[in-house]
């Protein structure tokens, strides 16, 4: 029975990996569930016994798959002894922690383009507690007891995450795109300049 189960386990996860591959490079309507289990090397039945159709195996791939996986422990592992030093090691953690992965963004593309974005509510019912447990070493740095300056403003901690991701996520969107443009044409520098937007806006200070 152990060794049954190990093998299923392998071919779900086998049949997943095959899975994200066609549905990032193919689209959700350019993959069929035939051409998933060739790659995966099972038959269709097979395919059927794991996953029920083509949307419930889409659907376990966007969990599965989904950046928050790596985004969650860049975020905890941040350090710093004030909220600005905080938020630069953690910008830094994401970019590191995300490099080279443009897979993520062409599956959220899939899921907002090709599936108007109907998997969202529950994705992120189910992640963003966790990514919002992330804030809690900022709480931390922002204590009197921590910093005498550089205070945050008291703005809602969901609003200060949405602003700090989506910030980011402009960022690295823009980096993908830049990076086929001449190095000499590249705005310099990056991801120093967002932060500084981020935590000082784009006014000078009086």
């Amino acid at each position: 029975m152990p060794a049954r189960h190990t093998s299923a386990q392998h071919t779900r996860e086998r049949i997943l990996s095959k899975a994200h591959r066609l549905f990032t490079r193919r689209g959700y309507h350019g993959t069929s569930m035939r051409r998933i289990a060739r790659e995966a090397g099972v038959s269709l039945g097979n395919l059927y016994n794991h996953f029920r159709g083509k949307e419930a195996l889409f659907t376990t791939v966007l969990f599965e798959f989904h950046p928050y996986h790596r985004i969650l422990p860049a975020l905890q592992a941040a350090q710093g002894d004030s909220p600005e030093a905080l938020v630069r090691d953690a910008a830094a953690r994401l970019v590191a922690s995300l490099g080279g992965h443009p897979d993520f963004l062409n599956l959220m593309f899939v899921e907002l383009v090709e599936l108007n974005g109907r998997h969202m509510p529950k994705l992120f019912g189910t992640i963003l507690p966790k990514l919002m447990s992330s804030l809690e070493p900022l709480a931390r740095a922002d204590s009197p007891q921590a910093t005498a300056s550089g205070r945050l403003r008291p703005i809602p901690p969901p609003l200060l995450f949405r602003a700090f991701i989506g910030l980011f996520f402009s960022y690295y969107i823009t980096e993908m795109f830049l990076s086929r443009v001449p190095a000499e044409q590249q705005p310099q520098p990056g991801l120093e300049t967002f932060v500084e937007i981020f935590l000082h806006g784009v006014l000078e200070p009086d």
